[in-house]
């Protein structure tokens, strides 16, 4: 059985997210193979269009009940701390394509008929937010009164069924499978409170002590993480008195599943992003360590009617041209919803005006698919208001066969997404399938789509990778994006055989993932779900992963070279320390790839503990105070307080200026040589030297904005990078975000050298 938000793939009409492909096709796939599938899903107030469009039919259920409503105050100003609903169910029943379809109805889950949804800043506003909470209990009721004869649910999305697995392994005693098909944050939190209140009314009683982060550490870079990364979106910011939902889902799920092996081992490390060094310290992180042997991937896939279509002799030609397009030029594909952020639909427009500007000969076929009757983002119609013979842009939610005369048409499909929140991205598979070449984002998720950095160095490469990006706003992205799509429509005009190569590659590439290949990997798994077989999770996952504490001495001794290089990449110095030990080749290795990963923790350790040449990585930022009158200039016209050098203008091997030369704080004189002690300014400037960083961001701790020190993006200048703060240094460490290439992060905590 099938319990999933959404399902309505079958009818664009009730599709709004691809989730909902997924569901439909892995339903239809299992029940190809014999099973008796049946999907418990919300009719999302689209009731009478399933009687009228596919003859639903009721099917007599009703149950009334009362869900509690536990509001936290903090939340829901306003609000009555118990506002519980009184709810009514029925059930429209759909037998398609061998699949039972339950369409759930009540006051609550027919509201939000055109997003499904609720959408950003309902919390604390509207009592809409609980339609997904909704939908689990009323959904939980309705398996245990009208299929309790299930073997076994699989439950989609943990943010919107962690009530089940503990619910239903109480009664009918029936095991969930959590399938992971989106990246929402994984540390997402439910209050306390109405959490214990809904288990309490479904019979499921949990300790939910178990659930809690530990107590928040001190020290510069927790800080500075409890700030950041809200804006990055993995990590939302901390509730007091809420507990991690996915951490309750994951603990009773019987099996946990996952789309792809990139997307498996994104969400059990955030290895090189921004999130990775928080994740580790939360609860969900250890959650899933326990769980590691119920942890699978069941795979995805294009749907087999999308790759029975042919292109009709001359589509492209006729289509573009039909469009009022130049069927000569490279033409450039992208479809998805409208979400900027995730999407990177904003660098993306960005992009594509840069390169209009310029002059770029080609085609734009943009659809960024939105609630009917939305307009087109503005960004996206002033494209296609100022270049109507390059770019035809839609918001339109549309059939498939309108998707694939697009997607059949193009050359090149433009994946720029974000916040590493896709899992196996249909609609990209989906134009590669038809020889699309991708310029896509090399998230861990989508990287079995095999785009490069450099074909040069990956023969086999489907297309143009980007970096990946965890700014809402990212000047990197965007200027790589522009000369991604140069480098393409040069390949396109001026190098024919090597286009048609990838062209083909990214064909054969998407045609390998099937549903009937997905439908075959999780049968599979829920066989050995119901026999309680066990998946030992072998030594090299666990390595990868950085899960050294399930490795025992045998696997240690077997793969200290894979340890010691792991370790060093993923910034951990005991376990690096461990592997190393008595092998000083083995510490340079070591050594030298933590340095190009900038995990300096490790550098320190292997270096205090090994006789090894490692430059001087220790002296990697630098910073001087300066004091001088607000505003001016001193006595020998250097620069004012925004960024000068001293008065002797001494550097240091670095390029920074030196601070043993710089006018003393407690005797500033003006022009005049007059001392003047009333209107001093004072300013620390600091310098970031690593030569594998592509962007340096600085973080003071306390600070209260970039102006101020937090998240200010320093100044590129060579190897050096600069920036600097009104005041004085303090004696606390200072916090910087390093970007390196492809789009990996890692933070550093450093003082600066010399040290105050």
């Amino acid at each position: 059985m099938t319990f999933a938000f959404e399902c309505g793939a079958f009818d664009p009409h009730l599709m709004r997210s691809g989730t909902a492909t997924l569901v439909w096709n892995t339903a239809t796939g299992l029940a190809a193979r014999g099973h008796t599938v049946s999907v418990v899903t919300p009719a999302h107030g689209h009731g009478g269009y399933l009687r009228e469009r596919h003859g639903a039919e009721p099917t007599g259920f009703s149950d009334e009940f009362r869900m509690p409503l536990h509001l936290d105050p903090a939340v829901w100003p306003g609000f009555p701390p118990r506002a519980d609903l009184h709810l009514r169910t029925t059930a429209l029943r759909l037998r398609r394509d061998g699949v039972d379809l339950y369409f759930l109805s009540n006051a609550h889950l027919d509201l939000l008929e055109r997003t499904f949804v609720p959408e950003a800043g309902t919390e604390g506003r509207d009592l809409a937010y609980f339609k997904e909470q909704v939908f689990q209990v009323a959904g939980v009721r309705f398996i245990r009164q009208a299929l309790a004869h299930a073997d076994l649910v699989q439950a989609y999305e943990p943010h919107q069924h962690y009530l089940l697995p503990a619910a239903l392994a109480a009664a009918p005693g029936v095991p969930v499978v959590s399938t992971v098909a989106t990246n929402v944050p994984i540390n997402l939190k439910v209050h306390r409170p109405q959490l214990e209140a809904l288990l309490t009314s479904l019979g499921a009683e949990t300790d939910l002590d178990g659930y809690a982060d530990p107590p928040e550490e001190p020290g510069a870079l927790p800080e500075v993480l409890r700030r950041y990364l809200p804006s990055t979106l993995p990590d939302p910011p901390e509730r007091p008195g809420h507990v991690a939902c996915h951490s309750l889902a994951f603990e009773h799920a019987a099996a946990i599943d996952f789309l792809t092996v990139g997307q498996l081992d994104h969400c059990t490390t955030f290895a090189n992003t921004p999130f990775e060094e928080r994740f580790r310290r939360l609860t969900v992180s250890r959650v899933l360590r326990r769980t590691a042997d119920q942890l699978f991937v069941g795979g995805c896939g294009i749907s087999d009617g999308w790759l029975r279509r042919e292109v009709p002799k001359g589509h492209r030609r006729d289509f573009l041209t039909g469009l009022g397009l130049d069927p000569a030029l490279p033409t450039f594909y992208h479809a998805a919803r409208y979400a900027p952020d995730h999407k990177g639909q904003s660098e993306l427009f960005q992009a594509l005006a840069q390169v209009l500007d310029e002059g770029l000969e080609a085609n734009f076929l943009i659809r960024c698919a939105r609630p009917t009757g939305a307009e087109l983002p503005p960004a996206l119609a002033e494209l296609a208001d100022k270049y109507p013979d390059r770019v035809r842009a839609d918001s339109e939610l549309v059939d498939e066969p309108t998707l694939f005369a697009h997607a059949a048409a193009a050359d090149f499909c433009v994946f720029p997404s974000k916040f590493e929140m896709d899992t196996f991205l249909i609609a990209q598979g989906e134009a590669m399938a038809f020889g699309a070449v991708p310029i896509a984002t090399e998230q861990a998720g989508t990287r079995h789509f095999g785009h490069a950095f450099d074909r040069h160095e990956r023969p086999g490469a489907t297309g143009f990778a980007l970096p990946r990006s965890f700014r809402p706003d990212d000047d990197l992205l965007r200027d790589r994006l522009a000369e991604r799509l140069r480098e393409a429509a040069h390949l396109f005009r001026h190098d024919t055989d090597a286009y048609t190569r990838w062209s083909e590659r990214a064909r054969r590439t998407a045609r390998g993932f099937t549903w009937a290949a997905s439908a075959r990997l999780r049968e599979e798994r829920f066989r050995g779900v119901l026999a309680g077989a066990a998946a030992p999770t072998g030594a090299e996952t666990l390595i990868r992963r950085g899960w050294y504490d399930g490795l025992d001495d045998a696997a240690w001794a077997a793969h200290r070279e894979l340890i010691a290089q792991s370790a060093a990449a993923q910034g951990r110095p005991e376990e690096c320390l461990r592997a190393c030990a008595g092998r000083p080749d083995l510490a340079a290795a070591a050594f030298d790839t933590a340095y190009r990963a900038a995990r300096f923790r490790v550098c320190e350790a292997l270096a205090d503990e090994h006789p090894l040449d490692t430059g001087d990585f220790r002296r990697r930022l630098r910073a001087h105070e300066r004091a001088g009158r607000a505003g001016a200039t001193d006595r020998a016209g250097a620069t004012d307080r925004a960024g000068a050098t001293d008065r002797a203008g001494a550097t240091d091997r670095a390029g920074v200026t030196d601070r043993t030369d710089v006018t003393d704080r407690t005797d500033v004189t003006d022009r005049t040589g007059a001392t003047d002690r009333t209107d001093v300014a004072y300013r620390t400037d600091v310098a970031y030297r690593f030569p594998h960083a592509e962007r340096v961001e600085l973080f003071r701790p306390g600070a209260d904005g970039p102006a101020d020190g937090f998240g200010q993006l320093l100044r590129r200048d060579g190897d050096t990078f600069r920036g600097g703060f009104p005041g004085p240094l303090g004696d606390g460490p200072l916090v910087l975000l390093i970007t390196l290439p492809r789009g990996r992060f890692v933070w550093d905590e450093v003082r600066p050298f010399p040290e105050h």
